[in-house]
């Protein structure tokens, strides 16, 4: 796909502002868009829209295709007229500016039930016919995902490997017990799927109506702990009790001395041959069904995966073992003809994997924060960008601007002090800046660029410091919590993008 020269904003649903402890997919969603229009914005990229699990990172849901119903607006469940305002009482209070992800959850699952019993009792026939009609068209995830929701409720939310072995391994007799015994919560997780893919439609069909195009995501690995490798074992590279032979992570690098083990199993790759990549390509479309561009997350996981022994506690003893990535992206060519894909191909790249995403001209990315570890050579320094790629101040695994740019050793940076101050002497240099409004020079720096994407992260139109951080990689906690406020998110903060997305002709004529 050609991509032609526009700019967006990277801000995930959960950080929206509202008084419901959690960004969602209602008014304030809808005043983001309008933000973005104003500010003559061609794209907004989220992160994953799936259900979290444990560390409520978007990178590790239970399912590739259902959505978070913690995303669910309960504004919207009131215009439905499956909650009343009564049914408010009680709310907790929320913390402004982040997520309470324990407190939210408890009190969206208790709306969540109040609205499927609403909507059992309800005669309203087009919103249940609605529901049926989704249901029919989804099956093909929707069903499993409900029944291994449903399940792992029944089992204490347990992981699906610590089951009884009738249910880990799928026996048909203890799978059609559990749809007799669990019919209602079956329909319930079916219920709450209905709502927010409902929801999210008419949302995008709003940011779309304005110009905009949605930049998704999709990691490459799915978690263990997913309806995805329970209900497709044979798809995985895992042992006869369904524990997986190997995970994937990265090895040692700039973020940890000892790599990073995801836990994700690995895709029995030489199986999906056999059937020209089926379940790749019945998530691929119904992705593309979801968002308009897809990020594929971890790239060069289609050249070749770090593959660490299941039973190891780090990523040091992995192996790096080929991946059939010109196969895979050929057959969804195939079926899907020009790929709307942007690739995330940071670090150390080799040469299979440029030339498997030079093949089929996947713009990847840049990021200016890691054009200052080196020289003026560095591929993340805008003078050296090439048009095709999507040039970022920073990712969502990124500090903040200023918090990279004030950050100092040992205090929440990998990096040594001296490394730190070379940078730092590097990056005012290299932007003829004196630091005082460093977010918004690394901002023109990349607007002005040649590149044809721009994307810049909220934070970072806000100035915020590192408290504002959205990921830590290699770390379990303390993720994924930041929240703009009401105050932060006005037509005023993006006038300063608008004016620079003028200037430098990141207005996409189409």
């Amino acid at each position: 796909m050609k991509f032609q020269r526009a700019g967006g904003v990277l801000l995930h649903p959960t950080s929206l502002p509202n008084e419901f402890g959690i960004g969602d997919l209602g008014n304030s969603a809808y005043r983001f868009a309008d933000l973005l229009h104003k500010a003559k914005q061609t794209y907004w990229q989220i992160l994953p829209l799936g259900p979290t699990g444990f560390g409520d990172s978007p990178y590790q849901c239970f399912s590739a295709f259902a959505g978070n119903t913690n995303l669910i607006s309960p504004e919207l469940l009131i215009a439905d007229r499956l909650l009343s305002k009564n049914d408010f009482k009680g709310q907790p209070v929320f913390p402004e500016g982040e997520v309470d992800y324990g407190l939210v959850i408890e009190w969206k699952n208790r709306l969540l039930s109040k609205a499927f019993k609403s909507f059992r009792k309800s005669e309203n026939v087009d919103l249940k016919r609605s529901f049926e009609s989704f249901t029919e068209q989804v099956a093909g995830w929707l069903n499993e995902y409900a029944l291994f929701r449903a399940i792992k409720a029944s089992q204490g939310e347990k992981l699906w490997l610590e089951w009884d072995e009738p249910l880990r391994l799928r026996h048909s007799e203890a799978l059609r017990t559990a749809r007799e015994d669990f019919a209602d919560e079956i329909i319930a997780q079916k219920f709450y799927q209905f709502l927010f893919f409902k929801q999210w439609v008419r949302l995008k069909n709003y940011v779309n109506g304005k110009g905009i195009k949605i930049i998704g995501d999709i990691p490459i690995f799915v978690s263990l702990d997913s309806a995805d490798v329970w209900a497709h074992p044979d798809q995985f590279k895992l042992d006869p009790d369904g524990s997986p032979r190997v995970v994937a992570g990265v090895p040692p690098d700039y973020y940890s001395e000892t790599g990073q083990r995801w836990g994700n199993p690995i895709y029995d790759w030489d199986r999906m041959r056999t059937d020209g990549f089926g379940w790749w390509k019945f998530r691929f479309g119904f992705t593309q069904k979801t968002v308009d561009i897809v990020r594929i997350d971890h790239f060069r996981g289609f050249a070749a995966a770090w593959e660490i022994p299941g039973e190891d506690e780090t990523a040091e003893n992995g192996e790096w073992v080929d991946v059939p990535g010109h196969e895979l992206f050929e057959a969804l060519c195939g079926e899907f003809g020009d790929l709307p894909v942007m690739a995330e191909d940071l670090g150390v790249m080799t040469d299979d994997v440029v030339g498997l995403r030079q093949r089929f001209g996947f713009p990847g990315m840049k990021i200016l924060q890691f054009g200052f570890g080196g020289d003026s050579k560095s591929v993340d320094l805008p003078h050296n960008f090439e048009r095709n790629c999507v040039a970022y101040t920073g990712c969502h695994d990124n500090d903040t601007v200023v918090g990279w740019f004030e950050s100092k050793a040992e205090k929440g940076s990998t990096r040594l002090q001296k490394d730190i101050d070379k940078e730092r002497k590097f990056c005012l240099r290299y932007l003829n800046s004196d630091g005082d409004q460093i977010s918004w020079d690394f901002i023109r720096a990349i607007w002005s660029s040649v590149a044809d994407t721009a994307i810049v992260p909220m934070q970072d139109i806000l100035g915020l410091d590192g408290g504002a951080r959205m990921n830590l990689p290699a770390t379990v906690s303390g993720n994924w919590k930041w929240r703009a406020t009401k105050r932060q998110l006005t037509s005023k903060t993006l006038r300063p993008l608008r004016k620079l997305t003028e200037l430098y002709g990141r207005i996409d004529a189409n």
